[in-house]
Order: structure tokens, then C-alpha cells, then sequence
């Protein structure tokens, strides 16, 4: 007999006693801190209740839905799935990525040697969570840029030895303006406040058995019209994730849990970018759909 399966759908969501940890199954919301608020306070507590064994707290968390007292699901009640130790960011894993930032740049063909290079471009996102967004809430648009466009991405959930947990969905907001003036202006073009989203769940890795191949969709909304829509499938990506994962862990330390997003391949043409009010919605084949309304810094 081979291990067992367990197929989740973390998540945290407000309940009439607080934020709580817990998952979603079948159109309802299971209450995991209400049997143990230590050990299950959030995530991080699950994988320290558990040994920091990903198998156990599975299989502590697949057991516990038994038991959690549960309520109907609704999407206004999801809040960000897990606080990320830190959240990075794979560029240029697509062929239509490579395309869009060449057309940006001033300094041509440096995208096109990171897209045949066997090191890939990472770059850090977040740090703690201080710039990422949940379900339901705003995502920003720099207010020293006039190009800002959404970029939708399957996440990878580690833990501290790169080890997939599971998966979510991103929102990899960037400045393409920014970045294309000068591509050492990456950090700014990617890094500020509101600059990503992830949600609306953790799906664990049993849920999805072949991250290379799920559909991507994302829509923008303007005062109730679609302005823009598309779909990608990950099996369009160069690189793998056991690829981007070797060289995210290379000389590095991760914390739990890390996050990493995979790189995007849907890119609204060059004449549209984000503007206030906008409302951006992600779907990730079998993990559910990530929805944010736009808003400028202030």
C-alpha cells in the first residue's frame, strides 16, 4: 500500500468568536481552532503541534474535520489562508513573459538571456507578509507609475527544506513602467505596499498531483465591464518547480512557511494598465478564486 492522501483546503475565515484556522470541504468551513486554540491557532501552529512534519499534520488536520464544528462557507468570510515567512518570486518562466518585459525594456535582449539561462531570475517579494494582501482586500498601484498591470501565478507553499505543503494563488502586482526604464529598478517596479495577494486557500499537495499542468484564468473589471480576461495552463512554463525550488534553497534559508510564485504568462496588452476602483479576479485549477479590488497608494 502506498501513503495516504490527504486533500485539503486550508484556510482562515472570521467566525463569531475571531479569526480561525481551519478548512473547506463541500461548501462549508471546518473550525480547527475552536477544538485546540494553541494548536491550532494557524498553520504555523499545525506544523509545530505536529513535529514540523508535514505527513503528521496532514493527517492530524484530515482527522480533525470529524470532530471541528463546521459553518456555510461564504467567500466574504476567507481572510489571508497563512502569514508567509517570506514570499518570493520566479520571473521570466514563460515564453510570453519573456516577450512582454522585452517590450518594456530599454536594455534589450537581457530578458531573452534569463529565459535560456539555466539559473533563473528570483527575487524577493515580501518579507513577513508586511506587503501581502488576502481575499477580498485591496492590492495598490504605485503612485509614481503610470503602467501597472496584475500577474496571475500558481504559489508554492514550503516549509524550511523546500518541501511542498501546497499550493495557493498569487498576485504578483508589478510597475512594468518602473522595471522598464531600468530593469535595477526591479525592486520598486515589484516591492511596495500592497504589491501582492495569495489566496483564498492552502490546497494541499495531494490535491493537486501535477502542479505543471493547471489552468490559470484571471479577469479585470471596470465599473462592471470586463476590460480584460485569459486563460493559461502551467504546462506552458520552462522551468520546473523542483528546478525553481533547487536554486530558491541554494545557499539560502527558508523560513516556514515560504512561498513561491512561479511566474505568470497572462499579460494584458501594452495599451492597458490597472486603474483604481479596477477589481482583479484569479482562478487556479483546483485551488478556487483569489479576488482583489484595486486601489491607489496614498
Amino acid at each position: 500500500m502506498g501513503a495516504p492522501l490527504y486533500s485539503l483546503k486550508l484556510c482562515r475565515f472570521l467566525t463569531p468568536a475571531g479569526v480561525a484556522f481551519g478548512a473547506l470541504k463541500d461548501d462549508f468551513l471546518y473550525d480547527f481552532t475552536s477544538l485546540d486554540p494553541v494548536s491550532f491557532k494557524d498553520m504555523n501552529s499545525a506544523y509545530s503541534a505536529s513535529g514540523s512534519s508535514i505527513p503528521v499534520m496532514l493527517a492530524l488536520l484530515e482527522d480533525n474535520i470529524k470532530k471541528a464544528p463546521k459553518m456555510p462557507y461564504s467567500e466574504s468570510l476567507l481572510k489571508i489562508p497563512l502569514q508567509p515567512a517570506e514570499i518570493w518570486a520566479a520571473g521570466v518562466t514563460y515564453l510570453r513573459s519573456r516577450d512582454a518585459r522585452e517590450s518594456e525594456t530599454a536594455s534589450k535582449g537581457i530578458y531573452d538571456r534569463v529565459y535560456n539561462a539555466e539559473r533563473p531570475e528570483l527575487f524577493l517579494k515580501d518579507s513577513g507578509g508586511l506587503r501581502c494582501r488576502g481575499p477580498g482586500e485591496e492590492i495598490c498601484i504605485r503612485s509614481d507609475s503610470k503602467w501597472s498591470v496584475p500577474e496571475p501565478e500558481l504559489v508554492v507553499v514550503f516549509n524550511e527544506s523546500a518541501d511542498p505543503v501546497g499550493y495557493t494563488v498569487g498576485n504578483d502586482v508589478s510597475s512594468r513602467d518602473i522595471e522598464g526604464e531600468n530593469p535595477l529598478y526591479l525592486p520598486q517596479a515589484k516591492v511596495y505596499r500592497g504589491s501582492s495577494a495569495i489566496g483564498p486557500v492552502v490546497t494541499t499537495r495531494d490535491e493537486i498531483t501535477d502542479p505543471s499542468s493547471v489552468e490559470i484564468a484571471m479577469r479585470i473589471s471596470r465599473k462592471g465591464a470586463v476590460v480584460f480576461e485569459g486563460k493559461v495552463n502551467t504546462s506552458q512554463m520552462k522551468r520546473s518547480i523542483k528546478e525553481l525550488s533547487y536554486y530558491l534553497k541554494r545557499d539560502n534559508t527558508l523560513g516556514t512557511f515560504t512561498l513561491l510564485m512561479t511566474g505568470t504568462s497572462l499579460v494584458p496588452p501594452d495599451d492597458f494598465t490597472l486603474l483604481d476602483g479596477d477589481l482583479v479576479e484569479i482562478e487556479v485549477e483546483g485551488i478556487g478564486l483569489l479576488r482583489n479590488r484595486v486601489a491607489q497608494t496614498r
